[in-house]
């Protein structure tokens, strides 16, 4: 049988759920019709999700297409709409065959919606597209809106008729302009159209369409049930099936990480290639596990998981989201910016501080990108945000699952450092004059933006224990988790240039004497040393985040003036539409101010778009590390805590 595996994305509120909901009913796999008002979805299983009627957490369920044995098996993806929870949706993407992205007839192209439509076209991830809510009043043609918007490459696979009245319909039929979508996509279709030759349209229109080229819009409403049955049939048709090559050895993916009844960790995985069994040993991010259960989603071979298909894998020990299976793929870059937002959460109780890391470091194993900061010296706790929204839901969580009452702090921007030149630093480990017996030198220098933190050895590989070499390497990327000014250091390469240590020394009845031997700890006390003297050599530059903003307000309205006020600049300006860059510090300013500037009538698009340096002084945050900036200090603190 074959299998795809599906997302259902879209702007929060488009009913995405819904029409999850709508195609688990009409595939037979439940027997009554849940709603989100009403908290009762199939996918919306938190009880907090319920209770907001938005989605949180990716979840996933299994249907199929046509018959039992010749049929398609469809695993959904469902993932979230709303902006503050995109870690979410880009951690599923890397798993899908195909996309159906849902678009409200009645909102129309929201923001979220353009930039998830970036990011699979990006991904060429196949995508149909399904405008929902026919039957609600104000319903409209949205196909102009689709092209110019979303990608010139729609193309409408049939008419809605009665829009806006409980009795719309989406009637499935050829539309002329399917030929011209096709042939500026594929010059043989162009060939067979000028020469009056037989196009098979359908079949060309497959192959655009899971090539992540054409995009086919079904209309219709998850709540009537109209276009559903026409997209469920073109499901197997127009995107591709799972890959299922179960004879390779196991190669696959950890997309989300929950918690179970007992406090296991389990992963939800989507495997590429091979079978998984219970009691199978796999590697998972490089650690060996055994597998001790597994739970299938669809209607494959239960209690294994085969090519293909995705699958909840038990007893993967400290397994994290992103994590390879076997010989999976390593974790790709993310297709979504990460936050750019960072606040502090303090219990109510000074008690419960423990308690309160403990279940942060929990919830962050389900979303990594809530990056948890913890500051011994402060008695404080930082976690990053997307927005104001997900830090309610972190609130609302910490209360319902854990009992623990917290509060926030006012919300910051991220921001982080980049080397401004190169430089170096040496330090010679000398007996009786320094606490760490290791010498190490080690050069920072800038690398091209979006490449991370680069490491390399100027040094043979021999030259010391292997584990002396990962100690530093380990400790590099850890310091740099707060350069000069606090912030992360990123875009730069580190090299080792010089090391030294005391081999392991012994007395006549080898007595190891500590005292006159190197252990990894000395390389990983003077590592931040020598890296932030380095790092102060080289300077670095402050870099905040900026949003690439698309403003639609009245002609009339002074927009202008505040943009100017607020350091955006504009790139175009036409009519009643700006468009230009924006610094996230800024924006939230701008939007309070905009519903009063514009009448309530101005809509404002922003998604990050790139870094830029700080004007004026470079904020600083506090750093959480035992600051190797001032030697003094961290001598003091390091031996002490030694």
């Amino acid at each position: 049988m074959r299998s795809i595996n599906l997302g259902i994305l879209a702007h929060v509120d488009a009913g995405k759920t819904s029409l999850t909901e709508r195609l688990l009913y009409a595939a037979g796999v439940i027997d009554r019709l849940g709603s989100v008002d009403a908290g009762d979805t199939t996918t919306d299983t938190l009880a907090l999700e319920r209770q907001r009627g938005i989605t949180i957490k990716s979840a996933v369920a299994s249907f199929t297409v046509g018959d039992a044995a010749t049929g398609t098996t469809v695993t959904i993806v469902d993932t979230p709409g709303h902006p503050d929870f995109i870690a979410e949706v880009d951690r599923a993407l890397g798993v899908l065959d195909g996309a159906v992205l849902v678009v409200s007839a009645v909102e129309g192209v929201q923001p979220q919606t353009r930039v998830l439509m970036r990011a699979l076209r990006r991904l060429r991830v196949p995508t149909l597209l399904f405008v929902n809510k026919i039957d609600r009043r104000g319903a409209r043609d949205l196909l102009p809106d689709l092209a110019a918007k979303l990608s010139p490459a729609v193309v409408p696979m049939g008419a809605v008729v009665a829009p806006g009245t409980p009795g719309a319909a989406f009637v499935p039929g050829d539309d002329p302009r399917r030929i011209d979508v096709l042939a500026d996509l594929d010059d043989a279709v162009l060939r067979a159209y000028v020469r009056g030759e037989p196009i098979d349209v359908r079949a060309r229109l497959a192959a655009q369409t899971r090539a992540g080229r054409a995009f086919p819009v079904f209309a219709g409403s998850a709540v009537t049930g109209a276009g559903v049955p026409e997209l469920m049939a073109a499901l197997p048709e127009l995107l591709p099936a799972a890959a299922a090559d179960a004879g390779a050895p196991p190669a696959g993916t950890v997309f989300k990480v929950e918690r179970g009844a007992a406090g296991e960790r389990i992963a939800y995985a989507r495997l590429f290639a091979g079978t998984l069994r219970p009691r199978d040993r796999v590697t998972v991010g490089g650690r060996e596990a055994k597998v001790t259960g597994i739970d299938v989603v669809d209607a494959g071979p239960p209690g294994e998981l085969t090519a293909g298909r995705i699958g909840r894998v038990r007893g993967l020990g400290a397994v994290r989201i992103g994590d390879a299976l076997g010989a999976g793929p390593a974790p790709a870059a993310g297709a979504f910016a990460p936050p750019t937002l960072e606040t502090v959460v303090e219990p109510v109780s000074g008690r419960d501080r423990g308690a309160l890391y403990a279940a942060l470091t929990e919830l962050a194993e389900q979303d990594p990108l809530i990056d948890l900061r913890r500051d011994d010296r402060r008695r404080e706790i930082s976690v990053s945000l997307y927005g104001e929204v997900q830090k309610e839901v972190i609130e609302a969580t910490l209360a319902a699952d854990y009992g623990l009452a917290v509060r926030f702090r006012e919300t910051t921007t991220l921001h982080i450092e980049r080397p401004a030149g190169a430089g170096e630093a040496v330090e010679v480990g000398i007996k009786d004059v320094t606490p760490f017996l290791a010498t190490l030198g080690l050069r920072v220098e800038p690398a091209a933006p979006g490449t991370g933190v680069g490491y390399r050895l100027g040094v043979e590989l021999g030259s010391m224990p292997y584990a002396f070499f990962a100690a530093v390497e380990d400790t590099v990327r850890a310091t740099l988790a707060e350069g000069l000014h606090g912030w992360p250091v990123t875009d730069c390469l580190v090299t080792l240039t010089r090391n030294g240590y005391w081999p392991r020394q012994s007395h006549a009845h080898a007595t190891f004497d500590k005292s006159m031997s190197t252990t990894g700890g000395d390389f990983r006390g003077l590592t931040p040393l020598v890296l932030m003297a380095a790092l102060r050599a080289a300077g670095t530059t402050v870099l905040e985040p900026v949003l690439r903003f698309r403003l639609d307000a009245p002609a009339t309205a002074p927009v202008l003036p505040l943009l100017a006020r607020l350091g955006a600049v504009p790139l175009t300006a036409t009519g009643e539409v700006v468009e230009g860059y924006v610094p996230a510090a800024r924006v939230h300013e701008l939007e309070r101010a905009l519903p009063g500037l514009t009448g309530g009538e101005g809509v404002l698009e922003a998604a990050f778009d790139h870094w830029e340096p700080v004007r004026g002084p470079a904020p600083a945050r506090p750093r959480t590390d035992d600051d190797p900036l001032h030697r003094k200090e961290y001598l003091l603190r390091v031996q002490r805590r030694v």
